[in-house]
């Protein structure tokens, strides 16, 4: 684990402190404007969350909508809360920092482990949407004549990808993210013109709440605002960090209404028919449609090298110090591409992009973006704090755990059944 600088420098790091390096690619000189610390937190927000934004509904009724607002407005504060544990302790530049400030060593040890979790989940979630989107981007290919099945031209994409991870310089790549705000742009875009003018009949024919669904949505809309490990990283690289809650305001704002006006369209389009991701229930015919599978298609294979980068800087780490730089490269080349590869066969055996991403949501980012702010702002923020804010923080602790585990048991329950479903087992 090492600090920015010496990472931009491809340098060993002889710092002080920890932290997981996913937290470091916004932390630098003090000199992001508001708008452009906007701009950073709506595109750490808007991922893979808002391809499931209409299916999400479709599974918990219409009133879930209400829910995914107020995940919205909760996480917003999270997010709030994790600026005053860093002026409480002006110390801290990291999600994990934090973490070490409210619980010492096992405080940044419980951190850094969601944080890994969180990008082994992010991983095997865009390579199953990557299989997803290039089957349907190429229907002809996978037809029953056809001799090329979808799996094999996944492990192509993935093949094309993998000499990214051998790259060891972060500010080569990290051009990559600047794309995702403009490929969730594109597949809004892509939905609002097929509602419009793609000649969808209307088949809203969702209930008003299904209440048995509600632990697998939460999972989906909490994982669509889970990017809290990295807003310690703008909140320090802000010219004027004050004004750091009015950009999460605005921020989650946007984002919320982008989630709720994709879900709203989708659902009402597609009803019960609509796929888990939306993208693959828009017209085939359609050009626009293309558009959308692609953008969805190049996402996941821009995303690698940085969802990678910090576990390739940790092993680095790692490694004798007596170790060449030519052996360290192919030690994390190899490690790269091996790991890809167990997640391309992970997502190929696992395919079912919708209960993996509740899962995701219930497993890590509940516990990311609404459990740990909490805990963390109560032990270092307590001695400031009215009865009603603690009795307020304690309960969203209590809510993120109830969420966390009703969520993971009944997505994993659900992705077993299909598992044994499909195998026959």
């Amino acid at each position: 684990m090492i600090c920015v600088a010496c990472v931009e420098e491809n340098k060993g790091c002889e710092c002080e402190h920890e932290k997981p390096v996913k937290e470091l690619a916004l932390e630098a000189s003090e000199n992001s404007s508001f708008l452009h610390s906007v701009i950073n937190m709506v595109g750490m927000l808007i991922g893979l969350g808002q391809l499931s934004m209409p299916y999400a509904v479709e599974s918990g009724g219409w009133m879930s909508i209400f829910l995914l607002i107020f995940f919205g407005i909760l996480t917003t504060y999270t997010s709030h809360i994790l600026g005053n544990c860093i002026r409480r302790n002006p110390k801290s530049k990291s999600y994990s920092d934090i973490g070490y400030s409210a619980f010492g060593r096992h405080g940044r040890l419980i951190t850094s482990l969601f944080i890994y979790l969180e990008i082994f989940m992010a991983l095997v979630s865009y390579t199953i949407s990557l299989h997803d989107n290039i089957s349907a981007a190429f229907p002809a290919t996978f037809s029953n004549h056809g001799h090329f099945p979808a799996a094999k031209l996944t492990a192509v994409a993935v093949a094309i990808a993998l000499p990214s991870l051998w790259i060891r310089d972060l500010s080569s790549i990290s051009f990559l993210s600047s794309g995702g705000i403009l490929m969730s742009a594109i597949i809004f875009g892509s939905v609002v013109y097929t509602a419009v003018f793609g000649g969808v009949i209307d088949d809203g024919r969702i209930p008003v709440l299904r209440l048995g669904n509600i632990p697998t949505v939460s999972g989906i809309y909490l994982f669509s605002f889970g990017g809290h490990i990295v807003f310690p990283n703008l909140y320090t690289s802000m010219k004027d960090p004050s004004k750091f809650t009015k950009v999460s305001i605005v921020s989650f704002a946007t984002v919320t209404a982008l989630y709720t006006a994709l879900a709203m369209t989708g659902a009402k389009m597609f009803g019960p028919s609509v796929n888990s991701q939306i993208t693959l229930s828009l017209p085939k015919h359609l050009l626009v449609t293309k558009i959308a599978l692609w953008a969805t298609v190049l996402t996941p294979m821009t995303k690698y090298a940085l969802e990678f980068a910090p576990l390739a800087i940790q092993l680095e780490r790692s490694l004798p110090s007596t170790m060449s730089d030519r052996t360290k490269l192919l030690a994390r080349g190899l490690t790269g591409s091996s790991l890809l590869l167990v997640i391309l066969a992970l997502a190929l055996t696992v395919p079912y992009f919708g209960y993996v991403l509740s899962l995701s949501g219930s497993l890590v980012s509940v516990t990311i973006a609404v459990t740990l702010p909490a805990a963390f702002y109560l032990k270092i923020c307590w001695d400031g704090m009215s009865k009603f804010t603690r009795v307020a923080n304690l309960g969203f602790v209590v809510l993120g755990c109830v969420l966390g585990v009703l969520g993971s048991f009944e997505s994993s329950k659900l992705l077993v059944k299909e598992l044994i479903r499909v195998h026959g087992g």
